[in-house]
C-alpha cells in the first residue's frame, strides 16, 4: 500500500503545481496585459493623485503663503515629480514602439553560463519570451517604485518658499532632484522590461549604480548646508543610508536572476540554454 501511495501522491503534487504555475503565469501575463494598454489611464490618475497631494502640502504649509505666485513655486517641486516619470515613459515608449524588432548590443556584458544563440523570430516563438511569470514581479516593482519614492518625498519635506532657511531649501532641491532623476531612470528601465528591449538589464545596472551616487551627492550638498540642525541631519542621515541599503538589497536580489534566468536570456539576450 506504501508504494501503491507514493506515486499517487506525488502525481498529485505533480498536478497541483502544474495547475498552480499555470495559473500564475496566466495572471502574470493578465497583469503585464494591462500595464501595457492602460498606462495612459494610469498617467491620468497619477496626476491627478500627485495635484491633490500636491496642493494639500501647500495649503499645510508651515509658513504662511504670500500671495499665489509664491503658492505656485512651492507646488512646483511637487509638479516635477509627478511629470518625471511620464517623461521617461513617454520618451522610452516613443524610441521604442510596441512589437519593434531591436538589435542586441554589440558588447555582450553577461557571459556567464552555457547558451545557444537564437534568431529574433525563434526568440519570440519560445514560450520563455517575454516579461511574464516571475519577470512581471520585476516589472511590477520597477513600477510601484515611482509612487513608493515619490511619497516617501512627499511625506518628508514640508512644501517651502524662498523665505525657508537656507538647509531646508538645500534639503529640498536635492531630494527634489533625487526623486525626478530616478523616476524616469526607473520608468525607463520599466518600458524597456515592458517591450522585451535587449538593453533592459544593463538599463536596470545602470539605474542602480546611478541611484546610489545619487545618495552621496544629496549627503554631500547637505552636509555643505550651514546651520543644519543635528536632529534634521540625523533623520537625512538614517533616510540616505536606509535608501542605500534598499538599492543594494534589490541588486542582489534581482542580479542572479538576470543573469541566469531562461525567461531574461530568451527575451532580452535573444539565447537559450543549452542542454
Amino acid at each position: 500500500m506504501r508504494e501503491q501511495g507514493r506515486p499517487f501522491a506525488v502525481a498529485f503534487l505533480l498536478s497541483l503545481t502544474r495547475a498552480y504555475t499555470a495559473r500564475l503565469h496566466r495572471t502574470s501575463r493578465s497583469l503585464v496585459t494591462f500595464l501595457d494598454l492602460r498606462m495612459e489611464t494610469l498617467i491620468t490618475g497619477w496626476i491627478a493623485v500627485i495635484l491633490l497631494i500636491g496642493g494639500a502640502k501647500v495649503l499645510t504649509a508651515p509658513m504662511p503663503i504670500n500671495g499665489v505666485m509664491q503658492g505656485l513655486s512651492m507646488l512646483l517641486p511637487y509638479l516635477l515629480v509627478a511629470l518625471a516619470p511620464i517623461a521617461g515613459y513617454r520618451i522610452a515608449a516613443g524610441s521604442f514602439p510596441r512589437g519593434q524588432l531591436s538589435a542586441q548590443p554589440v558588447i555582450r556584458l553577461c557571459r556567464y553560463g552555457q547558451w545557444r544563440a537564437l534568431d529574433e523570430l525563434s526568440a519570440r516563438r519560445s514560450p520563455a519570451f517575454g516579461p511574464t511569470g516571475f519577470m512581471a514581479s520585476l516589472l511590477l516593482g520597477l513600477l510601484l517604485n515611482v509612487p513608493v519614492r515619490s511619497l516617501e518625498f512627499f511625506a518628508a519635506v514640508p512644501a517651502m518658499g524662498g523665505d525657508a532657511p537656507l538647509w531646508a531649501q538645500k534639503i529640498l532641491l536635492a531630494m527634489t532632484m533625487d526623486v525626478i532623476v530616478m523616476n524616469f531612470f526607473y520608468m525607463v528601465c520599466f518600458v524597456l522590461a515592458l517591450r522585451s528591449v535587449p538593453l533592459f538589464p544593463r538599463m536596470l545596472l545602470l539605474a542602480w549604480v546611478f541611484d546610489i551616487v545619487m545618495q552621496f551627492i544629496m549627503a554631500q550638498q547637505i552636509a555643505g548646508a550651514s546651520h543644519l540642525p543635528a536632529q534634521v541631519a540625523t533623520a537625512m542621515t538614517a533616510m540616505l543610508t536606509g535608501n542605500v541599503k534598499k538599492v543594494l538589497i534589490s541588486a542582489a536580489l534581482w542580479l542572479p536572476y538576470l543573469i541566469l534566468s531562461e525567461r531574461v536570456n530568451v527575451t532580452f539576450r535573444r539565447r537559450a540554454r543549452t542542454i
